[in-house]
C-alpha cells in the first residue's frame, strides 16, 4: 500500500508562508487544515462542542477531592472554576503554542482524572485537612517541572511506535473511554436510587440516536455541530422528566477570578511529590499516545519535535495550574473523538473552546449553564465520541501489516493487557498503591506492552522468521504511512 500524497506534509513549519504562486501566478492555499481558521459562528459553536465533550472530565477531579477536604458549596465552586480557568489557559499553550511549548494540533488540555486517586491519598494522610490542598499543589508544581525538563528526552520515544503501536494504544483510549459514557448514560450519582433507570438510559438513547439521524440526514454545518445540537435537544428532552437542574445557573455568581494561591501557599512532601511525579508519567505516557492518535486522524503526523512541545505544554500547563488553584494538567482523549467525527481539523477551534473555558472559570453563571446538561444526556452523546476514536485505532492498524502472525500477538496481548482494569478492575488490588497509579491505567500499560512486544518480536534478535520487519523508525519520520520492508542481511 502506498501512502497518498500530501500537498502538506508534517513537517512543515506552523509559521511558513500561508500562500505559494501556482504555475499560472494565481496564489494557492498551501496551508494544512490544521492551521486554518473558520468563519465566526462556525468557530465558536464548534468550540462549544469541545467544551461540551470535555467538561464533565474536568470538573469531576476537583469536585471529588474538594468533597474529601471538607470543602463547603462555595468553595467548591471556586475550586470547580479554577479547574476550568487553568483548562482553558493550558489549552492555549497546546493549540497556540509559544516558542517551542505547544504541540499546535487541535489538543485540548484539562484536569487529568489520573492524579485523583493519589491526591486522596495524600488528603487521607493529612491530620488537618486544610493543608492537603497546599500539599497537592505543592507536589504538582514539583512534578511539573521536573516533566517539563524531561520533556525531550521522553519524546524520543516515538521512533517506537509504529502504526502496529500507534493502532493498538488508539483502539485502547476508545475502549478505555466508553465505561465513562456508559457510567455518564446511568445518571450523575451511582449511589442514588434512580441510577440506571429506565428515564435515564432512554435519554441517553435518545441523544445517541438524535446525533445519529443529525449525521446522517444533515448536511455542511449543521452537520458539523452534530453533537452540540444533540446535547442541547436532549437536554430539552430531560426537562419533561425533571432531569434537567437550572439551580446551578440561578445560584452561580457572574464574575469570580480564581485569585491565587486562594488555598495557601504551596507545601511540599516528599511522599506527595513522588506520587505526583508518577502521575506525571503515566500522563505523559497518555498524552504521547494522544498525540499520536490525532496526529493520524488530521492527516498530520506527530514526529518527535511535535511531541517534545506538546508534552512541554503539559507539564508547563501543570507546573503553572496550582498558582490559580488548578491541578495537574493532561491531554482529554474524548475530544480526539469529537475531531475525528466531525472532521473538523483547525487547531484555532479547539483555542476557542479553550478561551470558553477561561471565560467560564472567571464567569461562574456562564460555566453552570454547561452543568444544566444532564449526566444521561453527555452519555449519549459521548458514545459517538468515545467510540470514533477506537474505530480511528482500527484504521490505523489496518497499516500494521495484521496479516503477519507476529504482528497479531502484539495487537493481542497489548489489547487484553490494557483491558484488564476495564473488565477486572480489582485485578491489581493487592500491588502497592504507587504501582496502582500505573497498573490501573490500561492505556499507560498497554502502551507499554506494545512497545516492547514490538521491539521483541520485530528488533531485538534479528528476524525470527520470514515475515518482514519494519526498520525503527528515527527521530522527526512520520508515523503513517508505509515503508519499505529492511533488506535481508546477507548469509
Amino acid at each position: 500500500m502506498t501512502a497518498q500524497p500530501r500537498s502538506n506534509t508534517a513537517a512543515e513549519p506552523a509559521d511558513s508562508p500561508t500562500a505559494q504562486p501556482a504555475p499560472d501566478g494565481a496564489p494557492v492555499d498551501r496551508r494544512h487544515p490544521v492551521d486554518e481558521t473558520l468563519p465566526p459562528l462556525r468557530m465558536l459553536t464548534s468550540g462549544l462542542q469541545h467544551v461540551a465533550a470535555m467538561y464533565a472530565g474536568v470538573v469531576a477531579p476537583p469536585l471529588i477531592v474538594g468533597a474529601a477536604v471538607g470543602l463547603s458549596g462555595t468553595e467548591l465552586t471556586f475550586l470547580t472554576g479554577a479547574s476550568l480557568f487553568t483548562a482553558g489557559l493550558a489549552t492555549f499553550l497546546q493549540t497556540l503554542g509559544i516558542w517551542r511549548i505547544g504541540a499546535r494540533l487541535p489538543f485540548v488540555n484539562g484536569v487529568t482524572f489520573a492524579g485523583v486517586a493519589p491526591m486522596l491519598a495524600i488528603v487521607d494522610s493529612t491530620e488537618d485537612k486544610s493543608d492537603a490542598i497546599p500539599l497537592i499543589f505543592g507536589a504538582v508544581i514539583v512534578a511539573g517541572v521536573l516533566g517539563f525538563l524531561a520533556a525531550p528526552f521522553f519524546s524520543k520515544l516515538v521512533r517506537f511506535f509504529p502504526p502496529v503501536v500507534t493502532g493498538t494504544v488508539i483502539t485502547l483510549i476508545g475502549v478505555s473511554l466508553l465505561p465513562v459514557a456508559f457510567g455518564w448514560a446511568q445518571g450523575p450519582n451511582p449511589r442514588a436510587s434512580d441510577y440506571g433507570s429506565a428515564t435515564h438510559l432512554t435519554l441517553a438513547a435518545v441523544t445517541l440516536v438524535l446525533v445519529l439521524l443529525l449525521r446522517r440526514f444533515t448536511r455542511g454545518f449543521v452537520k458539523q455541530i452534530a453533537v452540540l445540537l444533540g446535547l442541547v435537544l436532549g437536554t430539552l428532552a430531560a426537562i419533561p422528566f425533571g432531569a434537567t437542574d437550572f439551580g446551578p445557573v440561578v445560584e452561580a455568581d457572574l464574575i469570580g477570578f480564581p485569585a491565587p494561591f486562594h488555598f495557601g501557599p504551596p507545601r511540599f512532601a516528599v511522599a506527595a511529590v513522588v506520587s505526583m511525579c508518577v502521575v506525571m508519567l503515566v500522563s505523559m505516557t497518555e498524552s504521547t499516545a494522544d498525540m499520536l492518535a490525532l496526529g493520524e486522524i488530521v492527516d498530520k503526523p506527530a514526529d518527535e519535535r511535535t511531541i517534545a512541545a506538546g508534552l512541554r505544554a503539559d507539564t508547563l500547563g501543570s507546573a503553572l495550574s496550582p498558582l490559580f488553584n488548578g491541578f495537574m494538567c493532561s491531554a482529554f482523549a474524548q475530544n480526539i473523538g469529537l475531531v475525528a467525527m466531525t472532521r473538523i481539523r483547525s487547531r484555532f477551534v479547539v483555542a476557542t473552546g479553550g478561551g470558553f473555558l477561561v471565560l467560564m472559570g472567571l464567569c461562574p453563571a456562564a460555566a453552570s449553564l454547561i452543568a444544566v446538561v444532564p449526566r444521561p444526556v453527555l452519555g449519549g452523546a459521548a458514545v459517538v465520541l468515545f467510540g470514533s476514536v477506537a474505530a480511528s485505532g482500527i484504521q490505523t492498524l489496518v497499516k500494521a501489516s495484521l496479516e503477519k502472525d507476529n504482528n497479531v500477538l502484539i495487537v493481542a496481548v497489548s489489547l487484553a493487557v490494557g483491558i484488564i482494569p476495564i473488565t477486572a478492575p480489582e485485578f491489581y488490588h493487592a500491588f502497592p498503591e504507587t504501582a496502582k497509579i500505573i497498573l490501573d491505567s490500561g492505556i499507560s500499560t498497554g502502551c507499554v506492552a506494545a512497545v516492547l512486544l514490538n521491539l521483541v518480536f520485530n528488533h531485538l534478535g534479528g528476524r525470527r522468521d520470514d515475515d518482514e520487519v519494519t526498520a525503527p523508525m528515527e527521530p522527526g519520520e512520520e508515523i503513517s504511512g508505509t515503508r519499505a520492508p529492511r533488506a535481508a542481511p546477507a548469509h
